[in-house]
Formats: structure tokens, sequence, C-alpha cells
């Protein structure tokens, strides 16, 4: 009898424990998903049910919504495969998908798809720098040998990097000669390493001219981890991707697995466009995201949580003035800049392998335009230009391709 309640005892009491460790489970989920929907919340521009239903409802955005869908028809008929969505105050008024994540497996492109960036990822290398600079960790105004000491080119800083102005030699065309092998992913300290021994040659002096270059943004993600201590994937997805509540949007890793809904890459006929040892640089490139998760971005960066206002300013800031016309970069932005600086246009376009995207925000009244595409398709481009004068926002200008 005393071993039959000595038994039930023990049993009372591993229940509770049990139920104690149950509770304490469910809360910390609860806390979690708490903590994860009030840092989202934290992101946006914090709309109202109301106000978004009233944008929803407009009979202008009625009107816009029957134009968007007869010139995605006709878009669809080019061979466009990927995603599209516009936004007018992160709230989505137009938004398709159409074709297949992987034409081998025949898995169709849906709103949790992500795709492969390309330049577009600049905007995040770019504001990660900046992030950074908010915090004191770094200065614009550093100078490569703060990070690099045996770095053999002078004069240049982090804004230089930034903003294209510093004149070095791009890496996917001096690489092909110094690199031997090729069949090996090549990586940032690599590149770093080949330009140090080689000195391949400089295509302007520093601040003198905007030479696109991806090599400047290969630097700032290998700075952005010696001065955060972290690897580029790593902070990127603690300082940015988890926080905004980006499930789908990853840097890519060529030696990992295929992640759940990564697109592949496609030549313009649908066979697979494959890697090459270039793919194992990252910053310049890289980045994986879903169309709505690049609506969160852009969201994030209208908020005014996640930069200083002044920092902001400066990214938006056009820095080279060499030419005449409304193009223009800032700190990893492109920029339309006008007479009326209301009217300014802030975006990137990328193109890698088969991969063609489009980020444009129109910060006059907070329109978004994403085109993500998995298929090769110079259409991409050519898109912007009619859905910008739907949306009230043409000048005749396009943008070209990268």
């Amino acid at each position: 009898m005393k071993r039959l309640k000595a038994a039930g005892i023990l049993l009372t009491i591993s229940g509770v424990v049990i139920i104690s460790s149950c509770q304490s489970t469910a809360a910390r989920k609860a806390a979690e998903k708490s903590k994860k929907a009030a840092d989202s919340a934290l992101y946006t521009l914090k709309l109202t049910a109301a106000q978004q239903d009233a944008i929803l409802h407009a009979p202008r955005t009625i009107q816009l919504q029957g134009e968007l869908e007869s010139f995605y028809n006709k878009f669809v008929r080019t061979g466009f495969n990927g995603a599209m969505i516009v936004a007018k105050k992160g709230v989505i008024i137009f938004e398709k998908y159409h074709g297949l994540e992987n034409y081998r497996t025949k898995s169709p492109i849906i709103d949790s798809s992500s795709f492969q960036l390309a330049s577009v990822s600049k905007t995040f290398t770019g504001a990660a720098v900046l992030w950074l600079a908010d915090r004191a960790k770094l200065s614009l105004d550093d100078s490569l040998q703060t990070f690099f000491p045996e770095f053999p080119y002078k004069g240049i800083t982090v804004r230089m990097l930034l903003n294209h102005r510093s004149g070095l030699p791009n890496y996917l065309y001096f690489c092909d000669s110094l690199w031997k092998e090729p069949s090996r992913f090549i990586t940032n300290e690599e590149v770093i390493r080949l330009m140090e021994v080689h000195r391949p040659r400089i295509q302007h002096l520093p601040n003198t001219h905007f030479q696109y270059c991806n090599t400047n943004y290969l630097l700032l993600a290998s700075i952005i981890e010696k001065v955060s201590g972290q690897q580029y994937a790593d902070f990127m997805q603690q300082t940015f991707f988890k926080p905004l509540g980006m499930t789908n949007t990853f840097v890519y890793d060529p030696s990992s697995a295929v992640r759940p809904h990564q697109t592949q890459s496609h030549k313009y006929n649908g066979q697979l466009e494959p890697d090459t040892y270039f793919d194992g640089v990252m910053g310049d490139k890289g980045i994986y995201s879903s169309a709505r998760d690049m609506l969160k971005w852009d969201q994030a960066l209208y908020s005014g949580n996640l930069l200083k206002p002044e920092t902001l300013k400066a990214a938006y800031t056009p820095y080279s003035h060499e030419k005449p016309g409304v193009r223009n970069y800032g700190l990893g932005w492109r920029l339309m800049v006008y007479p009326d600086s209301s009217r300014n246009i802030v975006y990137h376009n990328g193109w890698w392998h088969g991969n063609n995207t489009v980020f444009y925000r129109f910060v006059q009244d907070s329109t978004t335009l994403i085109i993500l595409g998995n298929k090769y398709n110079r259409g991409i481009y050519h898109a912007v230009k009619p859905i910008r004068e739907m949306l009230g926002h043409g000048d005749g200008e396009e943008a070209g391709e990268e």
C-alpha cells in the first residue's frame, strides 16, 4: 500500500512537471510569436484597416487594376516566368505569379517562391553598411586600408564603394585570367587576395567618375563581416531578414542543398542556367527573396525605424554629376532625380544568369513595383516604362537592364 501511495505521488509530481514544461514551451512560443509580430509591425506604415480598405476600393485603384491586368496578360505571352507585385503604401493592389520554379520538377511559382535578386542584393548590402555607420561601428569616410591593410589601391573610402566612385576594376572581368580553379567557387577573400597580389589596373582615379562595379559591393560585404564579427549571411539574417519577417529571404550558399521554393535560373528556352565559380562571391548579388518579402523590405525603409532619417536622405542623394540627365546613383540605390525632388524615384534592377529583377520605389506616393523572374527575359526591364505611365510616374525614360 505504501509503495502504491509513493508511486501515486511520483506520478502526480511527474504530471505537474510535464504540464509545467508544456506550459513553459507554449508560453515561450507565444512570446516569440508576439515578438515577431511586434518586430514586423515596427517596420510598416501602420495603416488602419479603414485606410487599407480605402486604397483597395478607390475608383482609381479599380481602374488601375484593370489596366495592369490587361498589360500583364500580354506580358505573359512574351515568355514571362516569375512574380509581380504593385503596391500602394504597402497595400497590394496587383499580384500575379506565373510559370515554374524549376522546369525539370515542374513546381509552380507561388507567393513564397524565392528568386535570385542579382544586383537588387546591393540594396541590402548598402543598407547593412549604413546600419553599422548609424551605430558608429564604421565611418563612410574610412579608407579601405582600415579594413584591408594590404589593399594596394589608395584614396578609396567606404562611401566611394557605396556610390560606385572607387574606380576599381570589376572582378567579373579580371578573375577570368587570374583565377586558376574555375571548377571551385571563388570567395570574397580570394578575390581580394588576387587584387592584392596581381593589382589589376584601375578604371578611374578615385572619386572622379561613376563606374558601376560589382567589386565595390564584394568589398562592402567583407567589411560588414570584419566590423560585425559575423558571416555576411548571418548578419543579414539577424539584422534584417528575421526582424522584418522575411521568411523566404536568405543569402545563397552554392554548396548547400536547394531550399524549399528556391527558384532555379533558366535560359530563355527553359534550360537550366548553371552556377559558375563567381556564385561563391556575395554582396553584389546572391540574396534570394520573394516578391512579398521585397515589399516588406520596401516598407521597412519607409517606416523610418530601420535607418536614421538623415542616413536614408544620404542614401537617396545623387553623387555623380559628370553626365547630364535624371539618372544617378546614391548609396546602394539607383536614382531618377527631377527638378521637383518629390517626384524622385529610388530603384534598382538586377541581372545574373537567367534572373532578371526590378525593384522600383515611387517615393512621391509610396507606390512600389516588384518584378522577379527566373527565366531570362529582357522584357522585364521594358515592362517598367508602360507600368510607370499607368501609375502616373512616366517621363519617357527607360532605366536599362542593371
